[in-house]
């Protein structure tokens, strides 16, 4: 309240000092336009100024009036500009209510500020759109807390289980109680990838921590490598169509984004199936590409792909939903673009474009 009194009167005392300033002006002016006509006269004239007790104003009166028009002036110019601060103010403060309103919780009202269309609607609409985006902002995230917490509580559910059914056992031997401990082992083990993977996404959505100078080639390579056993199992072939492909970025995060595209291209596959990872470089950018076989993606479900724990096939057990997730989230923080594809056979193609290290983020 008080700041905004404060500037009230700051923009109150600049107007009036406008207007104080131009009745200054004009009463200058005048001054000197009579001044002027009376030395112009020629003598024994009429002369609308003189110095005596003739006919029109005196010097002496002309200067006592400009003298009680300036006194005058000031409440005027202060009113004045006190009422032209007041108005101009007036829009200011209904934003910064209404802003405290939805501050306070109320995220779907809107400022809605209507015609004319000046700098404070155009200040309207852009606070909408930042609360908007606020709106959608923390909706996602009690959708990605609520998702996390089923997907933590479940194996904390069935580790529960599993070790209250062994303790209740009374004949349970010692081949049966390993054998709960490694399906406890499992359970442990699927938690901490799912840890690993929320940590993965968090630390991606934070941003860049260190820019260095890397080629993509060899990142894939070295991801590659220990995926090949994985692929094999399942029966993917992998074909790798490496160029060099020199960028900048955060290392960790870009073998992450490596690691779940070609991850999600082996799980998301079928027998006999095949795995293109292509990388090269053209003009100023350079580009990772993925593709491969498997079910067909409906096109308007792609986009939600990319979102935490969302998954095409819901009942699936393998996965987490988290690996295109992961792959936006690095993608946002270089700076880089997603360009996907669905093949008429079935599967999908996903590229990544990075700038090249000698040219700036776009």
């Amino acid at each position: 309240m008080n700041a905004r009194k404060s500037l009230q009167t700051r923009l109150a005392l600049a107007y009036a000092a406008g207007i104080y300033a131009a009745g200054v002006l004009v009463l200058v002016l005048v001054g000197v336009s009579l001044v002027s006509v009376d030395a112009a006269t020629p003598k024994g004239q009429p002369s609308p100024v003189s110095t005596g007790n003739g006919p029109g104003i005196s010097l002496a009166q002309l200067l006592a009036g400009s003298a009680v028009a300036l006194v005058v002036l000031i409440p005027v110019a202060l009113a004045l500009g006190w009422f032209v601060a007041s108005r101009f103010l007036h829009p200011l403060r209904a934003i910064t209510a209404t802003a405290k309103i939805i501050s306070a919780g109320d995220l779907h009202r809107r400022l809605d500020l209507g015609e004319p269309t000046d700098e404070l609607t155009e200040l309207g609409h852009t606070l909408d759109d930042l609360f908007a985006r606020l709106q959608a902002s923390f909706d996602a995230q009690r959708h990605f807390v609520a998702n996390a917490s089923h997907e933590l509580r479940t194996p904390l559910a069935g580790l529960r289980t599993l070790l209250e059914v062994a303790l209740a056992d009374p004949g349970a031997d010692a081949d049966t109680l390993r054998s709960a401990c490694q399906e406890a082992l499992a359970l442990g083990e699927h938690q901490e990838q799912l840890v690993r993977a929320l940590l993965v996404l968090a630390t991606s959505e934070r941003g860049i921590s260190r820019l260095d100078t890397l080629d993509l080639a060899q990142v894939v390579e070295g991801v590659l490598a220990s995926r090949r056993d994985q692929a094999t199992e399942r029966g993917v072939n992998l074909d790798e169509h490496l160029s060099p492909a020199v960028t900048a970025g955060d290392p960790r995060l870009l073998e992450s984004l490596v690691a779940n595209l070609i991850d999600n291209a082996i799980r998301h596959n079928h027998a006999n199936g095949h795995v293109k990872i292509t990388t090269q470089t053209s003009g100023t950018h350079v580009t990772l590409s993925v593709t491969n076989s498997g079910p067909t993606v409906p096109d308007n479900q792609i986009q939600r792909l990319f979102q935490p724990f969302q998954k095409l096939a819901p009942d699936r057990r393998d996965g987490y939903g988290l690996g295109l997730a992961i792959v936006n989230a690095v993608t946002q923080a270089h700076h880089a673009t997603i360009t996907t594809n669905t093949p008429p056979e079935g599967g999908l193609s996903i590229a990544v474009r990075f700038a090249h290290a000698s040219s700036p983020n776009p």
